[in-house]
């Protein structure tokens, strides 16, 4: 890969988690579509899946104690089955539809951010099956599976610390069953993954501790519209990758 290559990726990886360390989430959101832009799918969700994990190392130590768990036990076993099901597709389904797929999932997740659309309402537990569902499955498809359990948890926990806390939990504990299902079907024994996702770290590193000092001083809305711009930009430079 060129140098020039290198340079981009590091930005990209910069700025992903930049957002991660102000929000808690989307650094999978941001880092993929724009990675896969000029590196395959097959290389970029298993290197993003460890990068995550590590973050989720870092971030979910500091709130630990404030993790809702009694959220965590109804989505875990649903994501199970999610996880599989997208690890599966990854290995099977052809490059063009899923490129189509992710780029229509991007940009509804662009309209979300851009329009700040969101809710405080309490709904059901039973809303988690679906949520985790289909957040396993688009995660291990996509390494992007945060949407569909960021609008579940956010119509479950109003404390905004709380809810941060419980963001890092749960993809701590849904990286690392993906890892172990990477591992199975041989997404993750290939030496470059590894030592890509060692040479990220301290980027990742530098923009989870600019991102968390950030926290309290930039405005959420302002937030949610720059991501929005982002994943808009993304989705439509992936349709356009998989369509000429």
């Amino acid at each position: 890969m060129p140098f020039d290559y290198y340079l981009v990726a590091a930005l990209i990886i910069f700025v992903a988690y930049f957002i991660r360390g102000i929000a808690g989430f989307g650094s999978g959101l941001i880092a993929v579509p724009l990675l896969a832009l000029f590196l395959p799918l097959t290389f970029v969700v298993p290197v993003v899946l460890l990068l995550d994990f590590t973050s989720s190392l870092v971030m979910g130590g500091l709130d630990f104690k404030r993790v809702q768990w009694k959220e965590l036990i109804w989505l875990i076993p649903f994501s199970v089955i999610g996880v599989v099901l997208g690890s599966k597709l990854l290995t099977n389904l052809p490059v063009t539809p899923m490129l189509i797929i992710l780029a229509v999932f991007i940009f509804i997740s662009a309209i979300r951010s851009l329009l700040n659309i969101h809710g405080e309402k309490m709904i059901s537990q039973y809303w988690s099956i679906p949520a985790a569902l289909i957040g396993g499955t688009v995660g291990a498809l996509f390494g992007t599976g945060g949407p569909p359990y960021v609008i579940y948890l956010n119509h479950r926990i109003q404390d905004k610390t709380k809810l941060r806390a419980t963001f890092s939990a749960l993809f701590f504990l849904e990286g690392l069953m993906r890892i172990v299902t990477f591992f199975m079907i041989g997404l993750l024994l290939s030496q470059t993954i590894w030592w890509s996702a060692l040479g990220a770290l301290p980027v990742i590193l530098i923009g989870l501790y600019f991102g968390s000092h950030m926290h309290t001083g930039l405005s959420q809305t302002s937030l949610k519209r720059l991501i929005g711009i982002l994943l808009m930009l993304a989705s439509f430079s992936l349709l356009a990758k998989a369509l000429l």
